[in-house]
């Protein structure tokens, strides 16, 4: 080849050596974005699991929970931390055991608006009514001669902390169930407990 061909030939633009440059640094940064999102997935942060079921209204103390490594990328301040745990915390709904303990599912003591009290349930109570269930709570008010009046829901979302039944009664199937309830519910189930009231515990059907 002549001088003259040498010269006359194509050199290589330098717009197309910057392409290849910049499709090295895009597959470059695609690596490492795929990089950083594998390795965001597999950090873990300690939150707060219930090692029991909690009712709502129950102080939380340590012993009601466990610490559980878990990989919740941006919804790790949801939830309970180690860190946030205070001396008065109390549970506003039910959290089921083994349940991550999710930050809005805890007030102060002063947030709290149930009670806890002990109804003797006079029918038998299924024995899939445990710590966690949602019942209804229905009162038939006594009448003359030991006869009692028709049946009416006096608490209708009562949550049942714990259970005592009692077999060897005669009729069996009684129970004393304790029940955190309304504060407005307070007031007509003491009554109705005062006035030796026969008082019913039914599963609404809706668990904890």
């Amino acid at each position: 080849m002549s001088a003259i061909e040498n010269a006359r030939a194509p050199r290589r633009a330098f717009w197309g050596d910057a392409r290849f440059f910049l499709g090295i640094l895009l597959v470059v940064a695609s690596v490492a974005g795929v990089w950083l999102v594998v390795a965001a997935a597999r950090q873990t942060v300690p939150v707060y699991a219930a090692a029991r079921t909690i009712v709502p209204g129950q102080v939380i103390a340590a012993d009601d929970l466990r610490i559980v490594d878990v990989a919740l990328g941006p919804l790790a301040d949801t939830y309970l931390s180690p860190d946030d745990l205070g001396d008065a915390a109390v549970a506003t709904r039910t959290i089921a055991s083994g349940e991550l303990v999710p930050t809005a599912s805890v007030g102060g003591a002063d947030s709290a608006r149930t009670t806890s009290v002990v109804v003797r349930s006079t029918v038998d109570v299924p024995a899939s009514v445990t710590a966690g269930t949602v019942v209804e709570v229905w009162s038939a008010p006594p009448l003359e001669r030991g006869a009692y009046d028709e049946p009416r829901i006096l608490v209708a979302d009562a949550t049942v902390v714990s259970v005592t039944r009692d077999d060897s009664m005669i009729g069996g199937g009684a129970a004393a169930l304790e029940l955190v309830i309304p504060r407005a519910d307070v007031a007509a189930t003491l009554a109705a407990m005062a006035d030796e009231a026969a008082l019913s515990v039914v599963p609404t059907g809706t668990g904890s």
